[in-house]
């Protein structure tokens, strides 16, 4: 996501940085090509030229900070300006007191609104909620089955019950959770093709039968400025609380997004980065900003790791590094944290500094199956022995997996680079262990260091298994005896 308007303003940047000192009409000249890329971006026309106005009355004529170059400055005062623009992060929820807390959802059709229903009534039951989902839309063929169905992927129950009108219906399913006790209900009502009067009312009625706490707009990023037009008509006829932006790991440009908060006046609440339930999170403008600006998001980065990869399991193979026992099993476990993660590209756009380099590269989203394939049709012992897999065990191995000897040499190419890395942690950390402390060192030693330090060109030598491979190299000795009495 991000990637057209993140390469834009990137470049802009890129130019600053090379000019030691930056003038009025070199900021200015800049910002030029930043209010093009903006405007390319689907960013709405009046949001661009109050951001630029903002972003020049601070840049021109700024006292320079003392280790900080004149571009840094420039970069800090875009970034500001730009989660100012997007507004402060606020995705909390204001539960109420006593009853259930009703949340209607509104929107036009295909915004995606239905499975975001369900997203959030799973985003809400992670943080122990109670949730009951009311389906109200009965315009759309299958929308209730839908409901229903991902309902009961997400542990959600569904209410409806047929020949009801949606604001009669809604009411009742507000009054059926507060018998059952649940702390949340969420209204999937009705979408249209477009903003008409016949929705309006329909909404408005539900609003005022339901009396919903939080009235959320889900709208699409991939509409870009018809997404904040919708918004924008929501709003005069229906006091929203907050926007829901699905759809956004489509969208490339981002103008959606950005322009949204200051044309609506509400704050953008969830965002959808797949197509998975646990595809809505908070939303969080700084985080947003910097991956617009090419910084990467390495707090989103960590967050995604920790909810993919196992505490104890992590510690498992931290341990085998260490202890330089990393095998192709273990490999295939940190292929599958990895690909909970979620889309590549996508993670290497958190990573500051590489996002862009790589957004323009074609991605192969499905290697690390494929390579969880190929290590399925090994034995315990070639998974155990990577660097004893010559030809005739990798065409088997191929064969076993439905693909090539390149795709597994490829494979092994990778985990060895892998392992080799990793190895040099392990090396590191048995080095530090053997070093004599500071308080222990005679004068000769602190004198002549090279004494008692480890020769640095055997650190990162190649560790082999010597005892697997003498083995080996009998059994195949063995073999080749065999075969040779049989023929005679």
């Amino acid at each position: 996501m991000f990637e057209f308007i993140s390469e834009r303003i990137g470049n802009v940047f890129e130019r600053f940085r090379k000019q030691q000192n930056l003038s009025a009409d070199n900021i200015r000249e800049g910002l030029r090509e930043v209010r093009r890329a903006l405007l390319e971006a689907d960013v709405a026309v009046e949001v661009v030229r109050e951001f630029l106005q903002r972003v020049e009355a601070k840049a021109v004529g700024q006292e320079l900070i003392a280790g900080v170059t004149p571009a840094q400055q420039v970069v800090q005062v875009v970034h500001d300006e730009l989660i100012a623009l997007m507004g402060a992060g606020d995705s909390e929820i204001p539960f109420a007191k006593d009853g259930p807390t009703v949340i209607l959802m509104a929107g036009l059709q295909g915004s995606g609104k239905t499975t975001t229903c369900a997203k959030l009534a799973k985003l809400l039951m992670e943080n122990g909620k109670r949730v009951l989902l009311v389906a109200a839309d009965l315009q759309r063929p299958a929308a209730i089955e839908q409901l229903k169905i991902l309902g009961e992927q997400v542990g959600a129950p569904v209410f409806h019950q047929a020949g009801v009108k949606p604001p009669e219906l809604c009411a009742r399913g507000v009054e059926a959770a507060r018998l059952d006790n649940r702390d949340v209900v969420i209204l999937d009502t009705a979408g249209r093709l477009h903003v008409d009067d016949e929705l309006m009312t329909e909404v408005a009625d539900i609003h005022a039968r339901a009396k919903p706490h939080q009235t959320y707009l889900v709208v699409d990023a991939m509409t870009g400025q018809d997404a904040v037009n919708s918004s924008k008509a929501f709003h005069q006829r229906l006091s929203l609380d907050g926007v829901i932006v699905t759809k956004l790991d489509g969208d490339a440009r981002g103008g959606a997004i950005v322009s949204l908060r200051h044309v609506v006046g509400r704050q953008i609440k969830f965002v959808g980065v797949s197509e998975k339930m646990d595809g809505l999170q908070p939303f969080h403008p700084d985080r947003y900003a910097r991956r617009i600006l090419g910084m990467g998001d390495i707090l989103s980065f960590v967050e995604k790791a920790q909810s993919a990869v196992d505490e104890k399991q992590a510690k498992h193979i931290e341990e085998r590094i260490l202890k330089n026992k990393f095998d192709l099993a273990d490999f295939q476990e940190q292929l599958k944290a990895i690909a909970k993660m979620g889309s590549l590209k996508d993670l290497l756009g958190l990573i500051p500094g590489v996002g862009a380099k790589f957004a323009q590269l074609p991605v192969d989203e499905k290697i690390f199956k494929r390579y969880g394939v190929i290590i399925d049709s090994m034995t315990k012992w070639e998974r155990n022995h990577p660097d004893l897999i010559e030809m005739s065990r990798r065409r088997r191995i191929a064969m076993g997996a439905g693909s090539t000897t390149s795709e597994v040499q490829a494979l092994l190419k990778h985990f060895d680079m892998m392992k080799k890395m990793m190895g040099k942690f392990g090396d590191i950390q048995d080095m530090a262990g053997k070093l004599p402390k500071q308080e222990e060192l005679t004068p000769e030693q602190l004198a002549n260091p090279g004494a008692f330090m480890p020769n640095p060109n055997k650190l990162f030598q190649k560790r082999e298994d010597k005892d697997a491979l003498k083995k080996y190299r009998a059994d195949r000795k063995k073999k080749a005896k065999a075969k040779k009495a049989n023929r005679r």
